[in-house]
């Protein structure tokens, strides 16, 4: 039995665009060639007005929406957003999901191989930014014909580079909708990256990052790093809630798993250990940290922002306290102090900061509102 409803973009296939020209990196290095791997939803209108930009999130993919076949278990990531009917509404929008540069779901990364060796980048691939990222996703755009971009969303480190590319292409985006985001990382913040990080790079199985060679997989040190993103990821309401200290069983006086809470942690330290790649995790959260639009400017923000001219929409979430309120009202202020247009709204929601995720009405009533209001021709 079909699990493919009549709101979804039903079956998808990836699809991979290669550039056969070099890309110069904010670290000074280059790609001489690259690949991205983006997937699309809905139909790009006659003058390709209608395309809208999805930026992924740490651990995000190109897959964003809609399933690879009838039986697919789970749908992409945002799928409860993205479809006919739904707040970004596929029967207006034609949507764009692509995989970062530096990625492991296709996109050229650490595993890809190095064109000039023969042998996977590994630990010489180039640290990669969210400007970097921006300047890839306007390869991808020139690629497929798109001068303009109707609206640009991402919610986390994808808000980053919403952010991101009304300020490096002002002129390409109308619309751009930065949610549970930050136009930098607190020194806490980047106190759990680098926490997760070193729990990678210590573990044995990590062989300076060259682990591909040895054909082996530094497991126990992903496990810790998800491990420790997903307590961050959650609110304390939401983990009362769902797990409180409820017993996996009667104790054991051990440390083998007591608890749900363990259970849960442990599970989603496995499953993600088991699908992603350290190096790419390395890269993803070292962009989070160098990412400062501010810092050019003597941290002035506003001035920062002085050459966006999109309309904005920023969204915050009640119990996100690793990207709090505050965090993005001090995007909206900088946008108020250059005269932009920005709504905003701040939702309460338990969820913590994965509440960007979420099928929240009301939430999802703000983007629909919003998304209903861009226009195309």
């Amino acid at each position: 039995m079909s699990i493919i409803t009549s709101n979804s973009v039903g079956i998808v296939q990836a699809q991979k665009a290669h550039f056969d020209t070099q890309i110069s990196l904010k670290s000074g290095e280059a790609l001489p060639q690259f690949d991205l791997v983006y997937e699309t939803y809905g139909t790009l209108n006659v003058d390709k007005s209608n395309a809208v930009l999805i930026c992924h999130a740490l651990s995000g993919t190109h897959h964003v929406a809609g399933r690879y076949a009838e039986t697919d278990k789970y749908p992409g990531w945002w799928d409860n957003l993205v479809g006919p009917g739904k707040p970004l509404d596929t029967n207006k929008f034609y949507v764009i999901g692509v995989n970062n540069l530096g990625g492991c779901h296709g996109s050229t990364g650490p595993a890809s191989i190095n064109p000039l060796t023969g042998k996977p980048w590994g630990a010489a691939f180039p640290i990669v930014t969210v400007e970097d990222w921006v300047q890839s996703q306007a390869r991808l755009l020139d690629y497929l014909g798109i001068q303009q971009l109707a609206a640009v969303i991402g919610g986390s480190l994808g808000g980053m580079q919403a952010l991101e590319w009304t300020i490096a292409f002002p002129d390409r985006v109308r619309h751009a909708l930065v949610i549970a985001s930050a136009p930098n990382l607190t020194a806490q913040n980047m106190a759990f990256n680098e926490v997760a990080r070193q729990a990678i790079i210590t573990d044995p199985e990590f062989y300076g990052g060259d682990y591909y060679s040895h054909q082996a997989v530094p497991r126990r040190g992903l496990r810790i790093a998800r491990m420790l993103g997903h307590i961050t990821y959650l609110s304390d309401d939401v983990m009362g809630e769902k797990f409180g200290r409820k017993l996996k069983d009667d104790i054991k006086y051990s440390f083998d798993v007591e608890f749900e809470m363990e259970s849960y942690l442990r599970y989603q330290g496995d499953k993600f250990a088991g699908e992603f790649d350290a190096n790419t995790y390395l890269r993803m959260t070292r962009a989070l940290d160098y990412y400062d639009p501010a810092k050019d400017f003597d941290g002035d923000l506003s001035v920062a922002l002085k050459s966006a001219q999109a309309k904005f929409l920023v969204v915050s979430f009640t119990s996100d306290w690793r990207f709090s309120p505050e965090r993005s009202k001090e995007i909206m202020q900088a946008l108020l102090d250059n005269e932009l247009s920005v709504s905003y709204a701040e939702v309460t929601a338990a969820h913590g900061h994965d509440a960007f995720l979420m099928p929240d009405k009301h939430y999802h009533d703000i983007l629909r509102a919003y998304l209903q209001s861009v226009e195309v021709w």
